[in-house]
Order: C-alpha cells, then sequence, then structure tokens
C-alpha cells in the first residue's frame, strides 16, 4: 500500500506567515522582506531548482 501526501508549501508559508503577524504584528515587515527577497530569487534563478517532487 502506498500513501502519498501532497503538500503545497505555498498555502502552508502564508498560513504560518499570517499567524505569526497576527501574535507579533511587528513582523509583518520581516515577513514580507523575506516574501519578496525568496520570490525575486526564484525569478532570477528560475524555479527549475526549487521543484519538490
Amino acid at each position: 500500500m502506498n500513501m502519498s501526501i501532497n503538500l503545497s508549501l505555498a498555502p502552508l508559508i502564508s498560513l504560518i506567515a499570517g499567524i505569526l503577524i497576527l501574535v507579533v504584528p511587528r513582523l509583518l515587515n520581516y515577513i514580507v522582506a523575506m516574501y519578496l527577497i525568496i520570490i525575486g530569487l526564484i525569478g532570477l534563478f528560475g524555479a527549475s531548482g526549487f521543484q519538490i517532487r
């Protein structure tokens, strides 16, 4: 019996970030900055190296 769990990373990260922002609103600047940096790096270097299977 083979069981596989497919978990999308973006919704999970969004959920965690949203909870952290609610708990510690001061984190908003850092979370947004990290998000923009990560999206920028993926855009520059391509998403081919970031595929999760």
